[in-house]
């Protein structure tokens, strides 16, 4: 899959920085970089607080302490994408209306929403109602909305979820499309990722 356009020079710093979830403060002390071109993989057991820090990186949550920059970006503007658990995808809507809804949304300038079908190997069903996916297909379609609007960074919690062997190879083949467009990404995961990259860093979190 080739992206249609490259991303000015951005990096992730972080320094001393904690997470709260409610009361309880997780992840305390975290100092990484992360580059364009460069992705971190957020490795623990549940409830280290890998979701909690994604959410801290998109600005939902306020760090307990310490601090994080984007640099390189205009912050003002919408420059995440954020994947989570769920994937926000109407059942009552075709695949190609969800991509569409979510171009109208979030703007256009990716691929175009048949392209972006085929790449997450949703093509051949477009014009399926979402609500008939399995739910491997469905987490395919909730990627494919990254690739519709294109933003530099990338905030994936658990990418591969519901995915067979086939689709975790698809996920780290976008990864690295974004990654060699000039993007940056953090992604929680528990399976390793068969990235192309150069630029992969680990963060280990414990509870």
């Amino acid at each position: 899959m080739t992206l249609r356009q490259g991303f000015d020079p951005l990096i992730l710093t972080a320094t001393g920085l904690a997470c709260r979830r409610g009361e309880r403060v997780l992840a305390e002390g975290l100092e990484f970089t992360v580059p364009s071109g460069g992705i971190l993989l957020l490795k623990g057991a549940n409830g280290a607080g890998k979701t909690t820090l994604l959410m801290t990186l998109l600005g939902a949550l306020r760090p307990a302490s310490g601090r994080f920059a984007f640099e390189g970006v205009d912050t003002e503007s919408a420059f995440i994408h954020f994947l989570g658990h769920r994937n926000a995808v109407k059942p009552h809507l075709t695949l190609a209306e969800n991509l569409a809804f979510w171009a109208s949304v979030n703007g256009g300038g990716g691929l175009s929403s048949p392209a972006a079908l085929e790449a997450v190997g949703l093509g051949p069903v477009a014009g399926l109602d979402a609500g008939y996916l399995s739910a491997g297909q469905t987490r395919r379609l909730a990627l494919a909305r990254l690739l519709v609007t294109p933003r530099p960074v990338w905030l994936l919690d658990e990418p591969t979820a519901a995915l067979d062997t086939q689709g975790e190879a698809m996920v780290a083949a976008l990864i690295d499309a974004h990654l060699t467009a000039g993007g940056l990404a953090v992604a929680a995961t528990h399976l390793p990722l068969p990235l192309r990259s150069a630029r992969v860093g680990e963060l280990r979190l414990d509870p």
